[in-house]
């Protein structure tokens, strides 16, 4: 077992160097590509419910729960493609998830029921979900240790955009267009996707590393057995359960902000039009856009810093420490912020600083989520899309379940005190993270889940 004074800094730089820095920067493309679609595919959906529910004849509550089973599926859908990308490969994955995003959104536009919606909403989502594990596990298998974390924070940056763009193209959709003609539209977007994956999108797994590379006898078709479920015993490790419980804690105060905003920010300045309710989630998107390059950048300069300070020796919690100015300042002040200014400041006045809350609360997540990231990617560098798939989907569940007591929250105790609630949890994850840095070795130390070594990082 390594421990804070091995030097687990790998030695093995050229398997890095078999992709020219353009090649790399194409690789990056095509995956943030795939990755913006599952940010897309949920965003969208959000302001199409008023009309979804009165095109199946339905009420807004009962259309709400296609969120949390999209939700389910998306946490399924990372852990059996980043389970399969090991065993597999990356290339091979992708385009054997995008054809059930293709047929999962057709099957969404035609829906007449309740229950077609349902089936079709959980395929298409489902499809979608290896974008982010298997993102962040091809930037982990091209890029270097201090390189990985600006790769990381780009890629972030452009699937994040769908946060972005979607609710307002959604809303602009279901008040001018269609719903249904969206997720054609969609279905449209897959097939264009798996033609440049298919075309141009190489194997970037280490040789020799997959699971199918080890197998003696091999058919010309092989098919085998790969449990999903496996990537959520990586959790077991108090370092990663941790920081995926910190993230978790951090990142409900964007869920807390946004899927209300129809009944608190929408009801409190009169804003009834779907288009102008999906704009007014741009400046979280825009925050996120924006953090998440810059919060990739800094924690790739943090780590080299305190490589320096220990005389070359690397230390993996070395890079969350640059998650302190969004855990403990930017996310619990805006939030908090937002609850109080909503509740007692109207006009044009209340709505800006309400926006400026939503973009500094963007900004903020991202100072936490993408070092997270990729420390995920660090630590457990032979099995990166698995540990970030379980860690994407156990954050995925805790969301979804806070999620679904936000809106009787506030009826009973008012926007501002639960969002005071929310930023408390917040401060409460980054002590999480605090204590991860203090303490990080001793804790990998108690619970070996294949950490990375001088030989695979």
């Amino acid at each position: 077992m390594v421990s804070e004074e091995s030097p687990l800094l790998a030695t093995t730089a050229h398997v890095y160097d078999r992709f020219t820095p353009d090649q790399k920067r194409w690789i990056v493309f095509l995956v943030s590509f795939a990755g913006f679609l599952p940010t897309f595919v949920s965003s969208t959906f959000v302001p199409s419910i008023p009309q979804i529910a009165k095109d199946l004849d339905s009420t807004h509550a009962v259309v709400s729960l296609t969120v949390s089973l999209s939700i389910l599926a998306s946490a399924i859908g990372a852990l059996v493609w980043a389970a399969h990308s090991s065993f597999y490969g990356r290339r091979l994955i992708y385009l054997w998830g995008v054809p059930f995003l293709c047929v999962g959104s057709c099957g969404v536009a035609l829906s007449n029921s309740l229950q077609s919606l349902f089936f079709w909403r959980f395929v298409q989502t489902f499809g979608c979900a290896g974008g982010m594990s298997l993102g962040a596990g091809v930037i982990g298998d091209i890029y270097k240790l201090e390189e990985r974390g600006t790769a990381i924070g780009v890629f972030f940056g452009a699937t994040l955009l769908g946060y972005a763009v979607a609710p307002f193209l959604g809303g602009a959709a279901t008040q001018y267009w269609s719903w249904r003609s969206l997720h054609y539209s969609i279905g449209a977007w897959g097939l264009l996707e798996m033609l440049l994956l298919y075309l141009s999108f190489p194997e970037t797994s280490h040789p020799g590393t997959l699971g199918i590379d080890k197998v003696t006898r091999r058919k010309r078709i092989h098919i085998s057995w790969v449990n999903p479920l496996s990537s959520l015993w990586l959790l077991r490790s108090p370092n990663l359960f941790a920081v995926m419980f910190a993230s978790s804690l951090v990142l409900i105060s964007d869920f807390v902000l946004l899927v209300p905003l129809a009944y608190t920010i929408g009801v409190r300045y009169g804003i009834t039009n779907e288009a102008i309710i999906g704009a007014c989630f741009l400046p979280n998107g825009l925050g996120n856009f924006i953090g998440a390059p810059i919060a990739g950048r800094q924690s790739d300069t943090v780590l080299r810093r305190w490589r320096e300070k220990r005389k070359g020796v690397w230390c993996p919690e070395d890079r969350l420490r640059a998650t302190w100015i969004g855990g403990l300042f930017m996310v619990p002040l805006s939030i908090g912020a937002s609850g109080l200014i909503t509740t007692y400041v109207g006009g044009s006045i209340g709505l800006a600083l309400n926006l400026l809350c939503l973009f500094t609360n963007g900004l903020g997540v991202d100072f936490v989520v993408n070092p997270i990231g990729s420390y995920n990617v660090d630590v457990v560098h032979s099995r990166s899309a698995e540990a970030t798939a379980a860690y994407l989907a156990s954050r995925s569940l805790m969301i979804s379940a806070a999620t679904a007591l936000v809106i009787p929250s506030i009826e009973r105790i008012g926007v501002a005190w639960t969002n005071i609630i929310a930023a408390l949890l917040a401060v409460i994850g980054q002590g999480l993270i605090l204590l991860t840095i203090r303490y990080g070795d001793s804790m990998r130390a108690s619970v070996d889940v294949g950490f990375s070594t001088t030989e695979n990082n």
